[in-house]
């Protein structure tokens, strides 16, 4: 493989692939675009415009740790947007291992998370490899939130809310569907516990009147992230929607998946999930729009005496997502990572430097009050 590939994308031909794709043009970097199918690769990579004169090469791999050892090997950093990724990870995250590649993927899934830190943290911390996954609008932007306002002394707990009004890819929604059944966890006086199931809440968001029902959506990345941070003690994240019909239709989807499937074997409810995800979205969405997919981010920070919110307004979450994965790409090739082993990317690449990169291209904006 030609020496000028340092970056993989493995699963180019999806939604987020191809925005990954887009964006690391805009960067100039070359990658290979990696997947089962080098056909579809090449007929999904021509839809993309920027992609006109760029550098990149498409190649078929199969999905086993030999064959994308092979792939990997002379490279830098794989951007892994194969999910769900708790069924389809471990041999991208080994193979990178093996081959000392950094590894950043998309996942939102907690479990998976929780797993990578378990089994692969220390492995990568040796080799000074970073390990992030879910570098993505979910759950990075609530990590950057919190890093903001953890840089006032004495703030220790932190309430995230995500408000998005974003369209949902297919693999995406197979794979919220299934990481909302599994436990989902926050973070209490420095150990995490477990939500209650298939529960709504009411929120508030600010520059909304009216009161939301939101969703633990997971349990979200950053009670993962801080799990052991000496400075937080508190970190719980809850999702709501504009579309209120969305909250309401998926809290009644787990109900009944409560009531008909709780019971089933771990393996049965991942086939679960997998087919309500297939039924609920059936194709991909075209790319965002700007009026219309806007996100808010709220992070509430609170010490003994301080306190703080952090506000980040933005748009196209799918497009911030390709955003943080060409970043990742970029800063690996620049020697430029501010931490290694595992961790968000909020720390691994900045807080600071992932807001000014979304602040440049206009998708996002933020305001920090102390209170």
């Amino acid at each position: 493989m030609a020496n000028q590939y340092q970056v993989v994308v493995y699963g180019a031909s999806g939604y987020t692939g191809k925005l990954t794709a887009w964006k690391l043009a805009e960067r100039g970097i070359p990658f290979i675009a990696a997947g089962r199918n080098a056909e579809r690769l090449q007929a999904e990579m021509a839809t993309i415009p920027e992609l006109a004169g760029h550098d990149y090469k498409c190649v078929s791999v199969q999905h086993d740790v030999a064959s994308l050892t092979k792939l990997f090997q002379g490279k830098k950093v794989v951007l892994n947007i194969v999910g769900p990724f708790m069924q389809l990870g471990k041999p991208v995250v080994q193979a990178a291992l093996d081959t000392g590649c950094h590894y950043f993927d998309t996942t939102g899934e907690t479990d998976w998370m929780l797993y990578l830190k378990q089994e692969y943290a220390e492995a990568f911390r040796r080799k000074e490899l970073a390990l992030c996954p879910a570098n993505s609008y979910m759950w990075t932007e609530g990590a950057m939130a919190a890093e903001l306002a953890l840089a006032t002394p004495g703030i220790d707990s932190l309430d995230i809310l995500y408000c998005g009004d974003s369209q949902v890819s297919v693999a995406s929604t197979m794979s919220f569907l299934r990481m909302c059944t599994k436990p989902m966890y926050y973070l209490k006086e420095g150990k995490l516990e477990q939500w209650p199931w298939a529960t709504a809440y009411d929120v508030a968001v600010p520059g909304i009147h009216r009161v939301l029902k939101a969703l633990p959506w997971g349990g979200a990345g950053e009670p993962v992230w801080y799990e052991g941070d000496k400075r937080v003690r508190n970190c719980s994240v809850l999702f709501t929607s504009g579309n209120q019909d969305l909250i309401t239709n998926i809290t009644g989807l787990l109900q009944q998946f409560e009531k008909n499937h709780r019971h089933l074997d771990a393996a049965a409810q991942e086939e679960v999930t997998n087919e309500i995800g297939k039924q609920v979205t059936q194709v991909e969405p075209p790319r965002e729009t700007p009026e219309v997919h806007r996100s808010l981010i709220s992070c509430q920070g609170r010490g003994n005496t301080q306190s703080i919110s952090v506000i980040l307004r933005g748009s196209c979450a799918y497009s911030q997502t390709g955003v943080f994965a060409a970043e990742a790409a970029k800063r690996v090739l620049n020697n430029e990572l501010k931490a290694v082993g595992f961790g968000s990317s909020a720390v691994i690449l900045g807080a600071r430097q992932l807001l000014a990169a979304q602040m440049d291209e206009g998708y996002l904006s933020y305001e920090i009050k102390q209170q």
